[in-house]
């Protein structure tokens, strides 16, 4: 089973490194995941997340149509679709779960071949820089995303690997190569 799992803390640039990564690898199948929240600016329904209602959420419960699923932050629910990943994994796929830490555990049960990565900041003061640069976050969310990333820390040893994002080219070299993909000097 080629299924990599990637997580970390809010801010540590997830998603920078994912995009990195798909830009220079588009093969590797990444799932877009579900979610209850609204989205942000410059986000796109379908692309960053299937932004869906909490009724459409529940159904997918039902069904068992989530291969693991969350409440984050206190606030929205996420989720990864479980038909797709399956499908991807069935035709041949390197697959991608961008995901959060209780994500990460319930994957870790469902499928103990996957490689779990957890990506880790330089250190915390960077990851708090990180996280109120964004500017997406009112001060109450940020801190009630820095409590959580506290917590997600404390996790790191759960994990297969921990990549440290002090450089993102870097990063994603090590990335790469955990996934067992050619890496572009080859």
């Amino acid at each position: 089973m080629a299924v990599t799992v990637l997580s970390g803390p809010a801010g540590v640039g997830k998603g920078t490194l994912v995009n990195e990564l798909r830009r220079r690898h588009p093969e590797v199948w990444l799932s877009t995941s579900v979610t209850t929240r609204a989205p942000r600016p410059r986000e796109v329904d379908g692309k960053h997340y299937h932004f869906i209602t909490e009724k459409h959420f529940d159904e997918l419960l039902e069904v068992d149509g989530l291969l693991e699923w969350a409440l984050v932050h206190g606030a929205a629910r996420y989720g990864t679709p479980r038909a797709p990943v399956d499908e991807a994994v069935a035709n041949g796929h390197q697959v991608l779960l961008e995901i959060e830490l209780q994500g990460a555990r319930q994957i870790r049960r469902s499928m103990p071949d996957a490689c779990f990565v957890f990506v880790a900041p330089p250190s915390w003061d960077e990851l708090v820089h990180r996280l109120v640069g964004r500017g997406t976050e009112s001060e109450a969310e940020r801190e009630r995303r820095l409590a959580t990333a506290r917590v997600e820390m404390a996790a790191e040893g759960e994990f297969d690997h921990v990549v440290v994002n002090d450089r993102i080219p870097r990063a994603v070299d090590e990335l790469v190569g955990l996934m067992g993909l050619r890496s572009e000097d080859a």
